[in-house]
């Protein structure tokens, strides 16, 4: 027989949020190359400080870090871009962020449903 964890009703509205953000996340990746990220990532920050407490805080400190490592790295192939030797470079630069940002995603994600911290 398989158990099933029941969470309270103040965690359950957190996991819901953070399901929403990651998806937010997810469909800016897959849009805009994560440029339309800003918007999940404002919510992450008011919504992680109602999440203390919960494993669903640590999934906001996960996409928050995600988002500013992803930034790290395009802003570098931006710079690899821009001198023109670099090119080839810079777009393996953001091939490979951007393969590591889905993946963080993913990874979340199935974290998140499985109520387990990241």
């Amino acid at each position: 027989m398989a158990q099933e964890l029941v969470l309270d009703a103040h965690t359950d509205s957190n996991k819901n949020w953070a399901w929403w953000l990651y998806l937010g996340h997810a469909l800016s990746m897959f849009f805009t190359l994560g440029a339309a990220s800003l918007i999940p990532i404002i919510l992450n920050y008011v919504k992680r400080g109602d999440a203390d407490g919960t494993f669903v805080y640590s999934h906001h400190s996960w996409m928050i870090r995600s988002f500013w490592w992803y930034l790290v790295w395009v802003c570098v192939g931006w710079a690899l871009v821009a001198t023109f030797f670099g090119i080839p470079l810079g777009i393996a630069v953001w091939g490979v962020a951007w393969i590591w940002k889905v993946y963080r995603i993913i990874r979340g994600w199935m974290a998140l449903s499985n109520n387990a911290p990241v």
